[in-house]
């Protein structure tokens, strides 16, 4: 089986939000992490492929930076990665992300597509659902299991899904993979040395922007929310106090 997994590089999570000077935004000197949904994505293809023998190939699109997510997927066990290398890459919407990923493999061919369910960062959940859309495959998504057996036809796996339970999918086929479906390996100490001379192909902008249009979803403004404190008294009897704090959890609060 030959398999791609998308990854994408994002802020730890316990990262302090520290926003650029537009507000549109994180700034760039904030500690980074692999996604965790593609984490378990770039696990499951390491499984299925100790299961059925092939090739499991990693892929991100971002600046320099983001080459350390294909880096920690080489030393766990992937074959080879491609960077789509560009500063621009981080501000594209899902669709253009999509589109430029497409581009940048167009010339492979593929059993299974996998993706993390959604980033941790933007958290759109859109990313892979499109790149299937855009190759005219079938797609799952929420995917819990994933089972490619010989004694069914060649060219199907079926997949346990959250939402649609058992399916089976022909193949070629993309599948958006949750957290959890597995246990994460860690890379050892020989991986992380092989990893250094394995194939890591940069892809630049200017190679796969025919293939993209401009963003369809932008980011206007971010901001940090501000606490505030604002304490209220109702007075008078405890039936009218009663229907007050009724209307203003009601009307004003609105959690009843």
């Amino acid at each position: 089986m030959k398999i791609l997994v998308c990854m994408k590089q994002v802020p730890q999570k316990d990262a302090p939000l520290k926003l650029n000077e537009s507000g549109t935004w994180i700034r760039e000197d904030v500690s980074y992490e692999v996604n965790e949904p593609d984490a378990f994505a770039l696990e499951e293809a390491l499984r299925q492929k100790e299961k059925h023998t092939g090739e499991v190939i990693v892929i991100t699109a971002g600046p320099a930076r983001a080459s350390q997510v294909l880096r920690e997927a080489l030393a766990k066990g992937a074959d080879r990665a491609i960077h789509l290398e560009d500063d621009a890459f981080v501000g594209l919407d899902a669709y253009n992300t999509a589109r430029a990923i497409a581009a940048a493999v167009k010339d492979e061919k593929f059993d299974l597509i996998f993706t993390g369910l959604q980033s941790d960062d933007y958290g759109y959940a859109q990313t892979g659902v499109i790149l299937a859309q855009i190759l005219g495959w079938p797609h799952a998504t929420i995917i819990m299991q994933i089972e490619k057996n010989r004694r069914w036809h060649p060219r199907q796996a079926r997949a346990r899904s959250r939402i649609l339970s058992i399916r089976r999918h022909p193949l070629p086929a993309v599948l958006t993979i949750q957290s959890g479906i597995n246990k994460l390996r860690y890379a050892t100490l020989i991986g992380i040395k092989q990893a250094k001379n394995k194939p890591l192909r940069k892809v630049a902008l200017a190679e796969v922007q025919s293939a993209m249009g401009e963003n369809l979803q932008k980011i206007v403004k971010l901001y940090v929310p501000q606490k505030s404190k604002n304490t209220e008294f109702l007075e008078g009897p405890p039936a009218e106090v009663a229907k007050k704090l009724v209307e203003k959890l009601k009307n004003e609060m609105r959690v009843i």
